[in-house]
């Protein structure tokens, strides 16, 4: 099967999808019944951002929105806002991918994190100023690190395990892309 065939980036949309939905099926598991003094990294955020880092086709926008909406709904946050977010912080960096390309993992994990960032206080911000009842700000703070330092783990696993690599300029020209 060729790696740029459409059965392929179907597969992997796939993938995706049940990717996510491991993460929402351990995260929702009763483990530990005590509150916990932190929060644990996103990592279906960290997913879903290292995905669209290296092949943004295998991640839509339509399958990155349902699935963050899904996480809403099940992690029982307010619906629209987080999934809103995280699809406006991947689409700018699906714009910034084809500059990143080229660039060291250095350069994409410090875009990570700054769109990470603008999440996190966005969130914050609109969830502030509806007078939404919140987590408070040091366990939000303490996610989105841990969510920043998990990251270059997340990509690892990614690459190495699930095969998800970046378009070498070859084969981007072969497959039609406008890089």
């Amino acid at each position: 099967m060729a790696r740029g065939s459409l059965p392929h980036i179907w597969a992997m949309r796939t993938w995706f999808v049940l990717l996510a939905m491991t993460i929402m099926f351990f995260h929702l598991l009763p483990l530990d019944t005590l509150p916990r003094r932190w929060a644990p990294p996103d990592l279906l955020i960290a997913f879903a951002f290292a995905w669209i880092m290296r092949r943004p086709e295998y991640v839509p926008v339509l399958v990155l929105a349902g699935v963050m909406l899904l996480a809403d709904l099940l992690f029982q946050r307010p619906p629209g806002l987080l999934a809103l977010l995280v699809v406006l912080g991947s689409e700018y960096m699906k714009n910034r991918t084809a500059g990143l390309s080229e660039s060291s993992f250095a350069g994409e994990w410090i875009s990570f994190c700054f769109v990470i960032l603008a999440i996190t206080l966005l969130n914050r911000l609109v969830l502030t100023l509806m007078l939404v009842q919140q987590a408070p700000l040091a366990l939000n703070l303490i996610q989105m690190v841990l969510t920043m330092a998990v990251y270059p783990l997340v990509v690892f696993v990614t690459q190495a395990l699930m095969g998800v690599r970046r378009l070498s300029p070859g084969d981007a020209e072969a497959f039609g892309s406008r890089r």
